[in-house]
């Protein structure tokens, strides 16, 4: 029973050092998206609107960002819709940016709680069946999820049984 408790508390503990990696990186993330007088971020919006485009494949489709990103986006947009259009070997899609409906803010010290974005974009098919979520924040959750093991690895060498 004392070994049981031991091993609970080491991998509670691997849990937690993993989990503040995470933090540590998600805050990382917010460097890229607050440099807005840099070309990085807006070169990133671009390729994240273009993968998003190549993965749904439709001729008009409904964008969402953050209200922060509004101008960084409609300044890429038909750059993007253009490049779209070569790598398919289609006409440029219809985008329509949506208006009404923003991305969550990057967090703050005041909404701390809350539902947050830290930059990217969400595109759909204009029906709303095909989702792309091509967010900062998403795409960290994916490379944590697939890379977990490696990372575990990494961290706390090989795990034995």
């Amino acid at each position: 029973m004392q070994l049981n408790a031991s091993r609970i508390k080491v991998l509670q503990a691997q849990d937690d050092v993993i989990s503040s990696m995470k933090e540590a990186a998600s805050k990382e993330l917010l460097t890229v998206s607050h440099h807005h007088d840099d070309h990085v971020y807006r070169n990133l919006l671009k390729d994240l609107i273009v993968q998003c485009l190549l993965r749904l494949k439709e001729p008009s489709v409904l964008l969402r960002c953050r209200k922060d990103d509004l101008h960084l986006v409609e300044n890429v947009l038909d750059s993007a819709a253009q490049e779209y259009a070569e790598k398919a070997n289609v006409d440029p899609p219809e985008i329509i940016v949506d208006n009404q409906v923003y991305l969550p803010p990057g967090p703050s010290r005041h909404n701390s709680h809350d539902l947050y974005c830290s930059g990217g974009v969400v595109l759909a098919s204009r029906d709303g069946k095909i989702v792309c979520e091509n967010t900062l924040d998403a795409r960290l959750d994916v490379v944590f999820r697939k890379k977990l093991p490696e990372i575990r690895k990494q961290l706390f060498g090989q795990i034995v049984a």
